[in-house]
């Protein structure tokens, strides 16, 4: 029995190793056989198309603009949480009366509904008597309504705005937990040594968090990019097409559109970009990490 004790830790693994690859893997075999089929608008299977597919999605004019549109929406989203995130988990880490209860504030949106909370800010922003619009015009920012979703202009940059809000509590709870690993001794031994805060925060903080805001970027992207229910919620792609992400056009292809075999391609290609992107950037992570090293 103790020669085959090495395999013992892998034999325990391998139960939800195959359970997971069968998760993952049975739904791509499956997208990857839809995609390169005809298939009719209640899911038969009509034949072999090739890449007829993908050329038509690529072709798709739509397919563009919702492209560029996803990369705006991540980027602004990831970025904009990122840069808020840093300085409150910065001052929740600190000891102050009422910390524990600022911190529970603080997590309370991550556990409401996410399309819940889009259809509460659907209802503020409503454009005739939205909670935004009066707030406005009773202090005087306003002369008239704003119908903050019903414009392309307004309705994107609110969306990415609301995206920013609700991916805080997440955020913060990453920084949070690699704030705490930082030893106070460092702080301490520079401090004697006569650095600044911020000197202590650049040679310190900074670089010791450097793996937490990977993970950050990392698990943001790869949920903002496949975000539904705050575009889906407040305007529905909408007005005119203008606020269509991958995921939302995804949706239109397939359920309003009926054409499965489009929807099933265009999946596939936004796993592709996802898995292309988590790569990449861990690679220049951790090439970074052995240059330094």
């Amino acid at each position: 029995m103790s020669r085959f004790s090495p395999l013992v830790p892998y034999a325990l693994v391998l139960p939800g190793f195959l359970l997971a690859a069968f998760i993952v893997l049975w739904p791509l075999v499956q997208l990857g056989i839809i995609s390169v089929s005809e298939v009719n608008r209640f899911g038969q299977l009509r034949g072999f198309a090739g890449l007829a597919n993908f050329a038509a999605i690529l072709a798709d004019p739509e397919f563009t603009a919702a492209l560029w549109r996803t990369l705006i929406w991540t980027v602004g989203i990831v970025f904009g949480a990122l840069l808020l995130s840093f300085p409150v988990a910065m001052i929740l880490h600190r000891d102050f009366y009422g910390r524990g209860l600022a911190r529970v504030i603080i997590m309370l949106p991550w556990a409401i509904s996410l399309t819940m909370t889009a259809i509460v800010w659907r209802w503020a922003l409503n454009g005739e008597s939205g909670m935004l619009n009066s707030a406005l015009r009773a202090l005087g920012v306003l002369d008239a309504n704003v119908p903050w979703l019903a414009q392309a202009t307004t309705a994107f940059p609110v969306q990415i705005l609301i995206g920013i809000l609700v991916t805080i509590p997440f955020t913060v709870t990453i920084f949070l937990g690699g704030l705490s690993a930082i030893p106070e001794e460092l702080y301490e031994a520079a401090t004697l040594e006569g650095a600044t805060p911020f000197q202590a925060f650049r040679e310190i903080t900074l670089p010791l968090m450097r793996p937490f805001l990977n993970i950050a970027i990392v698990l943001n992207t790869i949920y903002v990019f496949n975000s539904f229910p705050i575009i889906w919620a407040t305007t529905q792609g909408g007005p005119a097409n203008s606020t269509d992400i991958l995921v939302t056009y995804l949706y239109k292809l397939g359920f309003a559109y009926g054409k499965l075999g489009e929807a099933s391609a265009l999946s596939l290609v936004m796993f592709a970009l996802l898995l292309l992107f988590t790569l990449v950037y861990v690679y220049l992570t951790t090439r970074e990490d052995r240059h330094v090293a």
